[in-house]
């Protein structure tokens, strides 16, 4: 009946026990109420932070490249394991409120020598004791919720690692489609490069024939081996670039993929555009990051509840029931029957002010997160207003770029056709030849960019988070 009596009344202190933790306020957001870029007109349109990333992505090839990243990316796997560790230590501290109960079987020897032998007439003697007891080992009173403190702490790290998983999901998501939007890019520049040597290769041919027949001058045959040159150094580096890009991609995608699975064509990329970015309020909170930055700042809070309960006192109890008997075989009768109950209390007196440093040490770690919370919201704000800046103006440089490789593609033309007729220098060319280049290259890369920012749009807006 003791035990019973002294296990219920463990349980019950321990699960009424207070909390000296200060009551966790969450900080104001600070940052602007609406974003620098007008996003109204998207008003009513859904959030990309509810847009799935299957149906915001929705190239085939694409789709299967990111679920194969999800599979096998050895950082993502690296997350959920610590997902694994932090529920376990979780598990641990909320042991610590119950009491361990553990159960004993003993069996003790003594041999008493002749000269200390109490018996008449003295004799060496051996004496034998067993027992069997359930037991209580110096389990803690959390009168002043120390344990829960710790209990809190643990159970914020857990969640903090579970949004962290989050946040590596969605950033892998976006790696994976850069890396995908880059090859492509790089695949569509060397394209370009071979076409432009294969002219080129071709000019110079035609140069070298007609300086053969007097018609050119030395000048147009060493220029024209210039562009040729210079095609063919470009034509090394895009096959360095897409090389490098193919195995950034392999490394993410954790997995080696069939060369078939990494072609596409970048014209045949398109996103889901329509959507609003909503307000701050209620799309940074929202965020994986965001919402690890603030578990850890519970936590720092609870360490504070378990930094004050060690100025109080500390009680703890240790007790057993059980039999103990001198012969194995009356161990379980009704006369063996026996209990021991040892309470004890332990008040801090003197430490040199290491519980004061302590709780000064725990206030000061929960203003640092502070702090690092409120600058990961003002980074989340940048990144998200940055993007949309670039949302915004992307379009009109893509149309300028584009209308810029036709009318250098127009003048391409007219100065083949005034130079085929002599009236004007093959330098003149050469400059319209390398102006269409430039400006077809610009055009590829600018393609890429404006696709990248789409993808970090999706990104700094917590697409995929829900």
């Amino acid at each position: 009946m003791m035990k019973k009596s002294l296990l219920l009344s463990c349980a019950l202190v321990a699960l009424t026990a207070c909390s000296l933790a200060p009551d966790y306020l969450r900080p104001d957001l600070p940052t602007a109420d609406a974003w620098p870029a007008d996003a109204q007109a998207q008003a009513g349109k859904p959030l990309w932070a509810d847009m799935d990333w299957k149906q915001f992505f929705t190239d085939p090839t694409l789709q299967g490249l990111i679920q194969q990243a999800l599979d096998n990316n050895r950082d993502l796997r690296v997350a959920a394991l610590n997902i694994e560790v932090a529920r376990a230590t979780y598990r641990i501290t909320e042991a610590d409120l119950l009491p361990h109960i553990n159960a004993n079987l003993t069996e003790t020897q003594q041999r008493t020598p002749k000269a200390l032998s109490s018996t008449v007439p003295q004799a060496a003697i051996t004496t034998r004791t067993y027992g069997a007891n359930l037991g209580v080992s110096a389990f803690e009173l959390d009168l002043f919720g120390r344990l829960r403190s710790l209990n809190d702490q643990a159970l914020e790290s857990f969640l903090a690692t579970e949004e962290a998983r989050r946040s590596t999901q969605i950033s892998l998501v976006a790696e994976v489609a850069n890396a995908y939007l880059t090859l492509l890019g790089d695949h569509r520049q060397l394209t370009l490069t071979e076409d432009t040597l294969s002219t080129r290769a071709k000019s110079l041919e035609l140069i070298r024939r007609s300086f053969e027949n007097g018609v050119s001058s030395e000048l147009d045959l060493a220029q024209a081996r210039t562009l040729l040159e210079t095609a063919k150094a470009d034509q090394a580096l895009y096959r360095r670039q897409v090389a490098q890009d193919r195995n950034a991609l392999l490394l993410l995608l954790g997995k080696g993929v069939d060369d078939d699975k990494l072609v596409g064509d970048l014209s045949g990329i398109h996103f889901v555009e329509e959507l609003s970015p909503g307000l701050p309020s209620e799309v940074l909170l929202r965020r994986p990051d965001i919402m690890e930055a603030e578990h850890q700042l519970k936590a720092a809070n609870a360490n504070i509840g378990a930094a004050r309960a060690a100025f109080f006192p500390s009680i703890s109890l240790t007790g057993n029931y059980g039999t103990s008997s001198a012969a194995l075989g009356s161990l379980f009768q009704g006369s063996s029957n026996a209990w021991t109950f040892m309470p004890s209390i332990s008040l801090p007196i003197f430490n040199a002010g290491s519980n004061q440093a302590n709780l000064d040490s725990a206030k000061a770690s929960r203003d640092i997160q502070v702090a690092t919370y409120e600058k990961s919201i003002q980074t989340a704000f940048r990144e998200v207003s940055d993007a949309l800046a670039a949302k915004s103006t992307y379009g009109d440089q893509l149309a300028a770029q584009t209308a810029l490789v036709e009318a250098t593609r127009t003048s391409l033309r007219l100065s083949q056709a005034r130079y085929d007729k002599g009236v004007d220098s093959y330098l003149n060319l050469l400059d319209s030849q390398r102006s269409l280049f430039s400006a077809e290259q610009g055009l590829i890369s600018l393609q890429v960019a404006r696709l990248s920012n789409m993808v970090t749009l999706y990104k700094v807006l917590g697409g995929g988070a829900s």
